[in-house]
């Protein structure tokens, strides 16, 4: 059977390039791909639609922590944002009018599901395994570009006696929206960005709304208004006004970067913060639960004008443990708390340090990705080419986290993945795969520089950082430098062979 199916594989054409996802990323890769004259390619999307993130997570409340200008393409502006921080439909909207406007959704195999990527070294391609509505295929590929972003699989704890709760249970990336939660008891684990927007939106509906905190976050007040219709259109008459504030969200940003890579600037941010909580928050005990007790910035900054008054509505019960076991419909807290209810809400975030696309790709050694990474967490280098992965690179990958857009980060790696797909084309190169010195060093001194960054020494346990301690998401230095080291694709930093390889091996 096997034998069969990569027969029908090496008959088949081979893609340039072959790109998974279609979420910000997948569409930006596409769409820079199109301009830089690539044709041959193809995208696979697993779901029905493109959008990635925006297109999973549907929960109420949900939007953008970063201001709308900034977070849309730079060759695609919007003036249709109805806030200044965007609302999940309308970012859904966003990228899907984005894709059908360049083209892109009509190249797009949706519905299809990459099972397994493998570097065929005799041939110099990717051997693609794949599954749409239930039919497996193998397609080849020169390159691969792996679009399937940072924040995919939804993390839900492993406790015990989960197995013996008979109410409601869902994560915040799968909300069920055919459930309703008026009336109901409801326990809503964790406090994190996702949380503390659904959270104030549940709030007035339920009975009884008991939030489980392991770590009280830094909340701070949301910028946030309604532009309304006069606002849109002034901006889409006048697309200065849309580059002005567009540079001026980016301007502030880099503020809070200097301030995470120098957490004594920070101090003035974090004393003016508490003190907001004296006024925000009146309840003395309640006060000092969600005053965090780590450097601003050490975690995630979240954002928000309406959590603290729903944990102060009479229905509300903050419960500074995190939960540590399940019985029967009771949920009990680390301190022995229990309480009987009626769903269970998981804002437990999502699996960072292990990338699940580690689970689907196999190296030019054989060696299944998710293997490698078991004990420790990814590292890339420029957070795109990994190590004896050859030919293929990953769109926000490890070690390039700035406090910014998204959007802007995938734009400015996709120009340097794309310099060295353009390299690999016009250069008639076979293998591209990152030097392993090149890589050891670049990863030592981000390492290194990481240690004085607010993310290594604020006092916290983050995402950022796996088990180990070591931190596999934060870029130590400024965005600009990080934009400066990814506007050139230098085949120095390569090991690289040159020739056709797959028409030799078909000779």
């Amino acid at each position: 059977m096997a034998t069969a199916k990569k027969k029908t594989a090496t008959e088949a054409r081979i893609y340039d390039s072959f790109i998974v996802g279609a979420g910000i990323s997948g569409i930006c890769a596409a769409y820079k791909m199109k301009k830089q004259g690539y044709h041959d390619f193809k995208i696979i999307e697993k779901a029905n639609r493109v959008g990635g993130t925006w297109r999973e997570n549907t929960y109420p409340g949900c939007g953008c922590d970063v201001p709308s200008s900034l977070y849309s393409f730079s060759f695609a502006p919007s003036s249709k944002w109805s806030h200044l921080f965007a609302r999940q439909p309308e970012i859904l909207e966003y990228l899907e009018g984005v894709s059908k406007e360049f083209g892109i959704e009509e190249l797009i195999e949706f519905g299809t599901e990459l099972d397994n990527a493998q570097w065929d070294e005799a041939r110099h391609l990717w051997v693609l395994d794949t599954t749409t509505n239930g039919k497996p295929s193998q397609t080849l590929a020169r390159t691969v570009v792996f679009a399937t972003g940072p924040i995919t699989e939804a993390q839900i704890p492993n406790l015990p006696g989960l197995d013996t709760f008979k109410g409601e249970m869902f994560h915040s990336a799968k909300w069920n929206h055919d459930y309703d939660l008026t009336g109901k008891r409801v326990a809503v684990i964790g406090t994190g960005a996702s949380a503390i927007q659904f959270v104030p939106q549940i709030q007035p509906k339920v009975k009884e709304l008991h939030v489980f905190q392991r770590t009280a976050p830094w909340v701070l007040p949301k910028p946030d208004m309604n532009l309304g219709d006069t606002s849109k259109q002034l901006i889409e008459k006048l697309p200065v006004i849309q580059k002005t504030w567009r540079k001026a969200v980016a301007q502030s940003l880099n503020v809070i970067n200097f301030g995470l890579r120098n957490p004594m600037a920070l101090k003035p941010v974090s004393t003016a913060a508490k003190q907001l909580l004296r006024v925000q928050v009146k309840d003395k005990t309640l006060r000092k639960a969600v005053t965090p007790d780590f450097t601003l910035g050490c975690k995630r900054i979240l954002f928000a004008n309406n959590y603290y008054p729903a944990l102060q509505a009479d229905n509300a019960n903050l419960i500074p443990h995190g939960l540590v076991e399940v019985d029967g419909n009771t949920v009990i807290a680390a301190n022995g708390e229990r309480h009987e209810v009626d769903v269970i809400i998981w804002g437990t975030g999502f699996e960072v340090s292990h990338p699940p696309i580690g689970r689907k790709v196999i190296n030019a050694n054989g060696e299944r990705l998710s293997d490698l990474w078991k004990d420790t967490s990814p590292e890339a280098y420029l957070g795109a080419t990994m190590k004896d992965v050859p030919n293929a690179f990953l769109v926000l990958g490890p070690n390039v986290l700035v406090y910014d857009s998204f959007i802007g980060l995938a734009e400015a790696q996709l120009d340097y993945i794309i310099g060295g797909l353009k390299k690999i084309r016009d250069k008639g190169i076979s293998r591209l795969a990152i030097n392993p010195g090149v890589l050891q060093r670049h990863n030592d001194k981000v390492q290194k520089h990481l240690k004085g960054t607010v993310f290594n020494s604020g006092g916290c346990k983050s995402y950022y950082l796996d088990q180990n301690g070591r931190n596999f998401a934060a870029w130590p230095w400024s965005l600009a430098e990080l934009k400066k080291r990814l506007s050139v694709f230098s085949l120095s930093d390569y090991d690289v062979q040159y020739g056709v390889k797959e028409e030799q091996n078909a000779a």
